[in-house]
């Protein structure tokens, strides 16, 4: 007999004994927030070209992965995969909505749809473009609430003149609450309709994990909003051009509806709903 205790690798015995990892097949697009599983790198698709995938981070960096590496996503891992097409004529635009094929858009119709700046009108037509061109409505910026009762004088609203208005921090107490009781007390009350989300800024309406954070952060009120966004992302935001950009960054993460918040969606919907019914 010999002993042979020392004739195996006891540390051989304690390693894991995996099989193939099991990945979720996910379609490539646009906004989505993955991690590469070998360096860690977690950033948006930005882009995809001869085998490649684009993740842009926070900090706006670009790394460039093939496809056929592992991701991750909430730490899951996950397999790019090309997406399905939509089967012919019946296509669906950003809303959700299915797109109606047509060589112009229809002339506007009377009544308006009011937001109270740019970056609300433009995320406003990145997601429903498309369903205000079918329906003729056309959306108009207010340039800050504060201007929405001279605004409405103005347009006139009235039974086949309505007007649908779109307000940021529409909360009880605030300043925007107030502007909307007074104004639904008013002469035009029965065909205004006045709707606001929660957010701080149309910014909050995007999903926080579009740009890579599991929330969006709490900013103090000695410092402006927007800017304090930026310096939390560690982003320029000391000049108007710096804001614009980094707007220009948190909407092309946005690629449709699903990528608001529902606070958001919601109330557009019913906005395009009340100015559109017949």
């Amino acid at each position: 007999m010999f002993d042979d205790r020392y004739d195996s690798d006891p540390l051989a015995r304690m390693k894991p004994r995996r099989g193939p990892v099991a990945r979720t097949d996910v379609p490539l697009a646009k906004g989505l927030v993955i991690e590469h599983t070998e360096t860690e790198w977690c950033g948006a698709v930005v882009g995809a070209r001869e085998g490649l995938v684009q993740l842009e981070d926070f900090r706006g960096r670009v790394r460039a992965f093939p496809l056929s590496d592992g991701f991750l996503i909430d730490g899951k891992p996950i397999r790019l995969v090309a997406p399905k097409k939509s089967p012919a004529g019946r296509t669906r635009t950003a809303s959700g909505s299915f797109a109606v094929a047509q060589e112009r858009a229809r002339v506007a119709m009377p009544s308006r749809i009011f937001v109270e700046g740019k970056h609300d009108a433009e995320l406003v037509e990145q997601v429903w473009g498309a369903d205000l061109r079918v329906e003729g409505v056309v959306v108009e910026m207010l340039q800050g609430a504060d201007n929405l009762a001279e605004v409405l004088g103005e347009f006139g609203p009235g039974p086949d003149r309505r007007a649908g208005v779109l307000l940021d921090h529409l909360v009880p107490g605030s300043k925007e609450s107030r502007i909307a009781e007074a104004i639904a007390r008013g002469p035009h009350g029965a065909n205004v309709l006045i709707v606001g989300h929660p957010f701080v800024d149309i910014w909050q309406a995007v999903k926080p994990e579009r740009v890579g954070l599991e929330a969006w952060p709490t900013i103090p009120r000695s410092i402006e909003w927007k800017r304090g966004i930026c310096l939390a992302l560690g982003w320029p935001g000391d000049e108007p051009a710096d804001i614009a950009e980094a707007w220009a960054r948190i909407r092309g993460r946005v690629r449709h509806f699903r990528d608001l918040e529902p606070e958001l969606v919601g109330r557009v919907e019913h906005l395009i709903d009340f100015v559109t019914v017949g």
